[in-house]
Protein backbone atom coordinates (compact mmCIF):
# COMPACT_ATOMS: atom_id res chain seq x y z
CA UNK A 1 0.00 0.00 0.00
CA UNK A 2 1.49 3.39 -1.07
CA UNK A 3 2.05 5.98 0.97
CA UNK A 4 -0.10 9.24 0.66
CA UNK A 5 1.64 12.45 0.40
CA UNK A 6 0.58 16.21 -0.08
CA UNK A 7 0.65 15.72 -3.70
CA UNK A 8 -2.48 13.30 -3.72
CA UNK A 9 -4.10 16.88 -2.30
CA UNK A 10 -3.60 18.63 -5.92
CA UNK A 11 -6.13 18.84 -8.43
CA UNK A 12 -5.81 20.34 -11.68
CA UNK A 13 -7.04 23.86 -11.06
CA UNK A 14 -5.31 26.21 -10.87
CA UNK A 15 -5.55 29.22 -8.02
CA UNK A 16 -6.36 32.44 -9.32
CA UNK A 17 -5.47 34.44 -5.58
CA UNK A 18 -3.45 37.29 -6.23
CA UNK A 19 0.27 36.45 -6.58
CA UNK A 20 1.75 36.91 -2.90
CA UNK A 21 -1.75 35.98 -1.24
CA UNK A 22 -1.32 34.48 1.91
CA UNK A 23 -4.67 31.86 0.98
CA UNK A 24 -1.15 29.71 -1.12
CA UNK A 25 0.40 28.82 1.98
CA UNK A 26 -2.95 27.89 3.81
CA UNK A 27 -3.65 25.71 0.94
CA UNK A 28 -0.27 24.19 0.78
CA UNK A 29 -0.58 23.29 4.67
CA UNK A 30 -3.63 21.77 4.55
CA UNK A 31 -3.10 19.51 1.88
CA UNK A 32 0.58 18.57 3.81
CA UNK A 33 -1.43 18.23 7.37
CA UNK A 34 -3.96 16.00 5.48
CA UNK A 35 -1.04 13.78 4.39
CA UNK A 36 0.43 13.87 7.50
CA UNK A 37 -2.34 13.05 9.62
CA UNK A 38 -2.94 9.82 7.02
CA UNK A 39 -6.00 10.65 5.39
CA UNK A 40 -6.55 10.16 2.01
CA UNK A 41 -8.56 12.44 -0.63
CA UNK A 42 -12.04 10.67 -0.40
CA UNK A 43 -11.94 10.61 3.42
CA UNK A 44 -11.71 14.57 3.57
CA UNK A 45 -14.32 17.34 2.82
CA UNK A 46 -13.49 20.82 2.67
CA UNK A 47 -16.26 23.25 2.96
CA UNK A 48 -15.96 26.90 2.34
CA UNK A 49 -18.06 29.84 2.27
CA UNK A 50 -18.01 33.30 -0.02
CA UNK A 51 -14.71 35.53 -0.88
CA UNK A 52 -11.28 34.75 -1.41
CA UNK A 53 -10.62 32.67 0.69
CA UNK A 54 -13.90 30.95 -0.14
CA UNK A 55 -12.38 29.25 -3.34
CA UNK A 56 -10.31 26.91 -1.52
CA UNK A 57 -12.34 24.02 -1.40
CA UNK A 58 -12.14 24.22 -5.19
CA UNK A 59 -8.22 23.79 -5.44
CA UNK A 60 -7.79 20.65 -3.08
CA UNK A 61 -8.73 17.59 -4.20
CA UNK A 62 -11.39 15.96 -1.52
CA UNK A 63 -14.81 16.05 -1.55
CA UNK A 64 -15.59 20.17 -0.94
CA UNK A 65 -18.32 22.34 -1.34
CA UNK A 66 -18.49 26.25 -1.72
CA UNK A 67 -21.44 27.19 0.00
CA UNK A 68 -22.91 30.83 0.45
CA UNK A 69 -21.70 33.80 2.47
CA UNK A 70 -21.09 33.15 6.20
CA UNK A 71 -22.73 29.23 5.85
CA UNK A 72 -20.07 27.22 5.53
CA UNK A 73 -20.20 26.06 9.26
CA UNK A 74 -23.88 25.29 9.53
CA UNK A 75 -23.01 23.12 6.12
CA UNK A 76 -19.79 21.40 7.67
CA UNK A 77 -21.51 20.38 10.66
CA UNK A 78 -24.15 18.59 8.58
CA UNK A 79 -21.62 16.85 6.85
CA UNK A 80 -20.45 15.70 9.46
CA UNK A 81 -23.08 14.75 11.59
CA UNK A 82 -24.16 12.57 8.43
CA UNK A 83 -21.09 11.05 8.05
CA UNK A 84 -18.86 10.57 10.71
CA UNK A 85 -16.10 8.72 8.63
CA UNK A 86 -15.02 12.34 6.82
CA UNK A 87 -12.65 14.42 8.21
CA UNK A 88 -14.68 17.80 7.75
CA UNK A 89 -12.59 21.01 7.46
CA UNK A 90 -14.32 24.00 7.07
CA UNK A 91 -13.00 27.80 5.96
CA UNK A 92 -13.44 31.51 5.09
CA UNK A 93 -12.20 34.60 5.39
CA UNK A 94 -12.67 37.19 8.25
CA UNK A 95 -15.45 38.90 6.68
CA UNK A 96 -17.12 35.02 6.19
CA UNK A 97 -16.65 34.20 9.54
CA UNK A 98 -17.16 37.24 11.54
CA UNK A 99 -19.43 39.26 9.61
CA UNK A 100 -22.77 37.54 8.96
CA UNK A 101 -21.39 34.17 9.49
CA UNK A 102 -20.62 35.26 13.12
CA UNK A 103 -23.73 33.77 14.73
CA UNK A 104 -23.09 30.35 13.39
CA UNK A 105 -18.99 30.85 14.27
CA UNK A 106 -20.12 31.27 18.20
CA UNK A 107 -22.69 28.42 18.40
CA UNK A 108 -20.45 25.68 16.54
CA UNK A 109 -17.94 26.82 19.30
CA UNK A 110 -20.04 25.89 22.31
CA UNK A 111 -21.17 22.72 20.15
CA UNK A 112 -17.61 21.57 19.86
CA UNK A 113 -18.66 19.19 16.54
CA UNK A 114 -15.76 16.73 15.88
CA UNK A 115 -14.73 19.35 13.01
CA UNK A 116 -11.78 22.21 12.36
CA UNK A 117 -12.60 25.67 10.97
CA UNK A 118 -9.89 27.52 9.47
CA UNK A 119 -10.45 31.62 9.33
CA UNK A 120 -7.90 32.65 6.43
CA UNK A 121 -7.67 36.71 8.16
CA UNK A 122 -6.71 39.43 6.43
CA UNK A 123 -8.14 42.03 8.06
CA UNK A 124 -10.07 43.34 4.69
CA UNK A 125 -12.37 42.47 2.11
CA UNK A 126 -10.73 41.92 -0.66
CA UNK A 127 -12.83 39.87 -2.75
CA UNK A 128 -15.57 42.82 -3.45
CA UNK A 129 -12.29 45.25 -3.57
CA UNK A 130 -11.21 46.35 -0.49
CA UNK A 131 -13.65 47.58 2.13
CA UNK A 132 -13.60 47.50 6.15
CA UNK A 133 -13.76 43.82 7.67
CA UNK A 134 -14.75 43.48 11.40
CA UNK A 135 -11.12 42.44 11.76
CA UNK A 136 -10.29 45.95 10.52
CA UNK A 137 -8.11 48.39 13.05
CA UNK A 138 -9.60 51.18 14.32
CA UNK A 139 -9.17 54.57 11.95
CA UNK A 140 -8.26 51.46 8.99
CA UNK A 141 -8.88 53.75 6.23
CA UNK A 142 -10.71 51.86 3.19
CA UNK A 143 -12.78 52.56 0.21
CA UNK A 144 -16.19 52.15 2.44
CA UNK A 145 -14.47 54.10 5.30
CA UNK A 146 -12.64 56.71 3.95
CA UNK A 147 -12.44 59.11 6.87
CA UNK A 148 -11.15 55.95 8.83
CA UNK A 149 -13.17 53.03 10.53
CA UNK A 150 -14.71 54.22 14.02
CA UNK A 151 -15.78 50.44 14.98
CA UNK A 152 -13.83 48.61 17.29
CA UNK A 153 -11.73 45.28 16.33
CA UNK A 154 -13.49 41.42 16.84
CA UNK A 155 -11.21 39.55 18.61
CA UNK A 156 -11.33 36.28 17.63
CA UNK A 157 -9.33 34.31 19.58
CA UNK A 158 -10.77 35.84 22.61
CA UNK A 159 -14.25 34.90 21.67
CA UNK A 160 -13.45 31.16 20.96
CA UNK A 161 -12.04 30.62 24.38
CA UNK A 162 -15.06 32.21 25.69
CA UNK A 163 -17.40 30.63 23.42
CA UNK A 164 -16.27 26.91 24.42
CA UNK A 165 -13.99 26.14 21.27
CA UNK A 166 -11.75 23.05 22.74
CA UNK A 167 -8.79 23.69 20.32
CA UNK A 168 -7.56 27.39 19.50
CA UNK A 169 -5.01 28.24 17.48
CA UNK A 170 -3.28 30.95 15.53
CA UNK A 171 -0.59 31.03 12.91
CA UNK A 172 1.26 33.16 10.11
CA UNK A 173 0.84 32.11 6.73
CA UNK A 174 4.81 32.60 6.00
CA UNK A 175 5.69 30.14 8.82
CA UNK A 176 4.29 26.65 6.46
CA UNK A 177 6.17 24.27 9.04
CA UNK A 178 4.38 25.92 12.10
CA UNK A 179 0.48 26.57 10.32
CA UNK A 180 1.18 23.03 9.22
CA UNK A 181 1.47 21.45 12.42
CA UNK A 182 -1.45 23.48 14.16
CA UNK A 183 -3.79 22.02 10.59
CA UNK A 184 -2.69 18.48 12.04
CA UNK A 185 -3.10 19.13 15.29
CA UNK A 186 -6.49 20.49 14.92
CA UNK A 187 -7.47 17.37 12.78
CA UNK A 188 -6.54 15.42 15.38
CA UNK A 189 -8.29 16.93 18.21
CA UNK A 190 -11.66 15.21 19.09
CA UNK A 191 -13.81 18.54 18.90
CA UNK A 192 -14.18 22.25 17.95
CA UNK A 193 -10.73 23.13 16.12
CA UNK A 194 -10.65 26.71 15.67
CA UNK A 195 -7.91 27.98 13.55
CA UNK A 196 -7.14 31.58 12.88
CA UNK A 197 -4.54 32.55 10.31
CA UNK A 198 -2.56 35.63 9.28
CA UNK A 199 -3.16 35.64 5.79
CA UNK A 200 -1.59 39.34 4.58
CA UNK A 201 -3.77 40.50 1.52
CA UNK A 202 -1.11 42.27 -0.83
CA UNK A 203 -4.05 44.27 -3.07
CA UNK A 204 -5.89 46.11 -0.71
CA UNK A 205 -4.38 45.78 2.53
CA UNK A 206 -1.32 47.88 2.87
CA UNK A 207 -1.03 48.39 6.48
CA UNK A 208 -1.19 44.08 7.91
CA UNK A 209 1.58 43.43 5.49
CA UNK A 210 3.86 40.76 6.07
CA UNK A 211 6.21 43.03 7.49
CA UNK A 212 4.19 44.16 9.82
CA UNK A 213 3.36 40.94 11.04
CA UNK A 214 6.86 40.03 11.35
CA UNK A 215 7.35 42.61 13.91
CA UNK A 216 4.43 42.16 16.12
CA UNK A 217 4.29 38.47 15.98
CA UNK A 218 4.85 36.67 19.35
CA UNK A 219 5.34 32.63 19.56
CA UNK A 220 3.79 31.21 22.33
CA UNK A 221 7.20 28.62 22.45
CA UNK A 222 9.08 31.57 23.35
CA UNK A 223 6.59 32.56 26.37
CA UNK A 224 8.40 30.44 29.18
CA UNK A 225 6.02 28.35 31.52
CA UNK A 226 3.53 29.21 28.73
CA UNK A 227 0.53 26.20 29.21
CA UNK A 228 -2.27 25.76 26.45
CA UNK A 229 -4.37 23.42 29.36
CA UNK A 230 -4.37 26.66 30.99
CA UNK A 231 -7.59 28.50 29.88
CA UNK A 232 -6.91 31.64 32.43
CA UNK A 233 -3.36 31.69 31.49
CA UNK A 234 -4.64 31.47 27.48
CA UNK A 235 -6.63 34.61 28.16
CA UNK A 236 -4.24 36.75 30.25
CA UNK A 237 -1.85 36.03 27.20
CA UNK A 238 -3.81 37.29 24.33
CA UNK A 239 -4.96 40.39 26.73
CA UNK A 240 -1.56 41.39 27.36
CA UNK A 241 -0.40 40.91 23.18
CA UNK A 242 -3.31 41.98 21.98
CA UNK A 243 -4.33 39.05 20.28
CA UNK A 244 -0.81 38.73 18.69
CA UNK A 245 0.34 35.78 18.89
CA UNK A 246 1.06 32.38 17.47
CA UNK A 247 1.01 28.88 18.61
CA UNK A 248 -1.34 26.62 20.13
CA UNK A 249 -3.57 29.19 22.55
CA UNK A 250 -6.12 26.82 24.21
CA UNK A 251 -6.77 23.22 24.04
CA UNK A 252 -9.33 21.58 26.24
CA UNK A 253 -8.49 17.10 25.93
CA UNK A 254 -11.23 16.46 27.95
CA UNK A 255 -14.54 18.01 27.21
CA UNK A 256 -16.46 15.39 25.10
CA UNK A 257 -17.51 16.13 21.67
CA UNK A 258 -21.04 16.80 20.49
CA UNK A 259 -21.19 13.44 19.07
CA UNK A 260 -19.91 11.60 22.11
CA UNK A 261 -22.94 13.49 23.97
CA UNK A 262 -25.16 13.25 21.15
CA UNK A 263 -28.16 10.43 22.06
CA UNK A 264 -28.13 8.06 18.82
CA UNK A 265 -25.30 8.91 17.19
CA UNK A 266 -23.18 5.64 17.78
CA UNK A 267 -25.67 4.08 15.44
CA UNK A 268 -25.24 3.70 11.94
CA UNK A 269 -24.09 6.87 10.10
CA UNK A 270 -26.83 8.68 7.57
CA UNK A 271 -24.52 8.04 4.97
CA UNK A 272 -24.13 4.57 5.26
CA UNK A 273 -27.93 3.89 6.18
CA UNK A 274 -30.21 1.26 4.42
CA UNK A 275 -32.77 4.06 3.24
CA UNK A 276 -33.43 4.44 0.02
CA UNK A 277 -34.51 7.69 -2.09
CA UNK A 278 -36.44 6.68 -4.91
CA UNK A 279 -35.23 8.98 -7.49
CA UNK A 280 -38.47 10.90 -8.29
CA UNK A 281 -38.92 11.83 -4.13
CA UNK A 282 -35.48 13.54 -4.74
CA UNK A 283 -36.57 15.05 -7.81
CA UNK A 284 -39.28 16.55 -5.91
CA UNK A 285 -37.32 17.78 -2.90
CA UNK A 286 -35.08 19.53 -5.19
CA UNK A 287 -37.87 21.59 -7.32
CA UNK A 288 -38.38 23.30 -3.87
CA UNK A 289 -34.99 24.58 -3.95
CA UNK A 290 -35.34 26.00 -7.32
Amino acid sequence: MSTVTFKDFRNDIKPNWCPGCGDYSVQAAIQRAAANAGLTPENMAVISGIGCSGRISGYIRSYGLHGIHGRSLPIAQGVKMANRDLTVIASGGDGDGYAIGMGHTVHAMRRNIDITYIVMDNQIYGLTKGQTSPRSAVGFVTKSTPNGAIENTVSPMELAVTSGATFVAQSFSTDLKDLTAIIEAGIKHKGFSFINVFSPCVTYNKVNTYDWFKEHLVSLKDIDGYDPSNREMAMKTLIEHESLVTGIVYQDKERPSYQDLANGYAAKSLAHSDIELHPDHFDKLMKEFM
